[in-house]
């Protein structure tokens, strides 16, 4: 008679082999220890410390930068913004009605007459048409004289 033999190995299924984990205190570490695990222990370097503001680099290039600084654009002349609202009132507009007229909206106005924008020579020279007021270069909020005959 013929005898078959086998030679494989057993093979276990369902059963997944243990995943290495963390131990967060001692009494993890000493049950490692007993079991005969193999251990690893790593101290974090920067525990505790904001890891953003990690020694002094970040100051220095932050001083920089603050060094570097590009001023902002210049806001309209207060000047400017008077004799846009002074050229507006003389016409009996309100903020809207201009606005429509130089197809802007309400509050690019009011940006203008408060000083708080930056000027646009555009928008500037439709408000002079549309206002009949000088806005640029000298002689601001000078009446505009129809086109030079010569």
């Amino acid at each position: 008679m013929n005898s078959v033999t086998q030679d494989w190995d057993a093979v276990k299924i369902g059963s997944k082999g243990k995943a290495p984990r963390v131990a967060k205190n001692s009494g993890d570490i000493n049950e490692a220890r007993r079991a005969g695990a193999v251990l690893s222990t790593d101290k974090k370097v920067t525990s505790g410390v904001n890891k953003a503001h990690v020694g002094t680099d970040h100051q220095r290039i932050a001083k920089l930068d603050r060094e570097n600084e590009v001023a902002p654009p210049p806001k309209i002349a207060p000047s400017v913004g008077k004799a846009i609202q002074q050229g507006r009132m003389d016409k009996g507009l309100t903020q809207k009605d201009v606005a429509q007229k130089i197809n802007e909206k309400p509050s690019v106005l009011q940006d203008y007459e408060g000083g708080k924008a930056i000027p646009n020579p555009q928008i500037l020279g439709k408000l002079e048409r549309v206002l009949g007021v000088k806005l640029r270069g000298t002689d601001i909020g000078k009446k505009l004289e129809g086109p030079k005959k010569s």
